[in-house]
């Protein structure tokens, strides 16, 4: 893969290049993405910090292979994303992409533990061994004593920290996080973006993480915004 950027002798594991993404509104044209270029490197978190309704969602959406980019090329592990057939980026989707949301969405009939096996067994996992790796996950973020709690018997922040072993379960090799703290008060929300951040250096995953917060993306290894279309790295 030519146009990739290197970083020493390591390759970026996500590679963002001249992503367009543009949506018809009525007669009108809107150009979200003009151009776009972001590449993350194992083990490095990156901060997309920008106002609602700059594309941020959609520059998540799109390196998570959620939504087609109109032009450009998404790489996974050097790999062209964009001509792949659906069965091929669900797999990838599956195997190497964790998502956080602002809302857990976690299952309300489940327990804690059984939200985080779930997603395990469906990839093909052995139940024992879910079971194993769903209840480390958990007690490393500080769920030990949790764990058969179903998501209406927990605090916001402790649902936010189910939602993140849960995005991690399946051992991804990239974060992408909308505003996963967005739905917390500034305590909580400092709690779990901690927990974050040490499982994202503890496992070296590539994160990128939307946030309004900048006391938060001022802890993190980069910082981008979204300027007319485009990525632009911050101070």
């Amino acid at each position: 893969m030519s146009d990739a950027p290197a970083s020493g002798e390591q390759p970026p594991i996500i590679f963002l290049h001249a992503i367009d993404r543009r949506y018809r509104q009525g007669l009108a044209t809107l150009e979200i993405l003009r151009g776009a270029e972001l590449a993350v490197w194992p083990g490095q978190s990156v901060a997309l910090v920008a106002p609602s309704g700059a594309g941020k969602s959609t520059l998540l959406h799109i390196a998570g292979l959620l939504e087609h980019q109109d032009s450009g090329e998404v790489y996974i592990d050097r790999v062209a994303t964009s001509q792949l057939p659906d069965t091929a980026r669900t797999q990838i989707r599956r195997t190497e992409i964790g998502f956080i949301y602002q809302a857990h969405h976690l299952l309300p009939e489940f327990s804690a533990l059984e939200n985080v096996i779930l997603p395990q067994m469906i990839r093909g996992l052995a139940r024992k061994e879910a079971v194993k790796r769903a209840a480390e996950l958990l007690s490393y973020l500080g769920l030990k004593d949790r764990l058969e709690h179903r998501p209406a018997e927990l605090s916001g922040g402790e649902q936010q920290r189910v939602a993140i072993a849960r995005a991690v379960s399946n051992a991804p090799r990239i974060l992408l996080a909308d505003e996963p703290t967005g739905n917390l008060d500034p305590r909580t929300s400092d709690q779990v973006f901690s927990a974050l951040s040490q499982l994202v250096r503890a496992s070296g995953l590539a994160a990128i993480i939307a946030t309004h917060n900048r006391d938060i993306a001022a802890r993190m290894d980069r910082r981008v915004t979204l300027m007319d279309g485009q990525v632009v790295e911050m101070e």
